[in-house]
């Protein structure tokens, strides 16, 4: 397990964007990839984005398509999810996940060894 600590998550208005961070805590790895999850009330994880080790592979849940994107710098051991034109269907609490080995993306649940606590986005009307 890879300490990850999210950031980012809060209450905000339909059309809002937020950015939320994902940061390795303490362990300097490489070739790693990295993606974000989400959780809404009484519904089951699942995948938003993914990132490949060097950021040169992309891929985004057909749902936030042209509205989330993802990145990461690792020089910062930290990922990012840019979100714009927030809906209320994004309400939900996001993850954050490492696969320690791996230069692609992942989109499987099953793909990653750690994950993060968790940061609740609410979108209101």
């Amino acid at each position: 397990q890879v300490p990850l600590v999210e950031s980012g998550g809060g209450l905000v208005q339909i059309g809002d964007s937020l950015r939320l961070s994902c940061a390795i805590s303490g362990r300097t790895l490489s070739n790693y990839a990295m993606g974000w999850f989400r959780q809404a009330p009484g519904k089951e994880r699942e995948f938003v984005a993914a990132i490949s080790w060097t950021g040169g592979f992309t891929n985004v849940t057909d749902s936030v398509k042209g509205r989330f994107t993802i990145s990461r710098d690792n020089t910062k051991k930290t990922m990012y999810l840019q979100m714009n034109n927030l809906k209320a269907s994004d309400t939900a609490v996001y993850f954050c996940a490492l696969r320690t080995s791996g230069t692609y993306y992942y989109t499987s649940i099953r793909d990653y060894d750690s994950w993060g606590q968790g940061t609740r986005v609410t979108v209101s009307s």
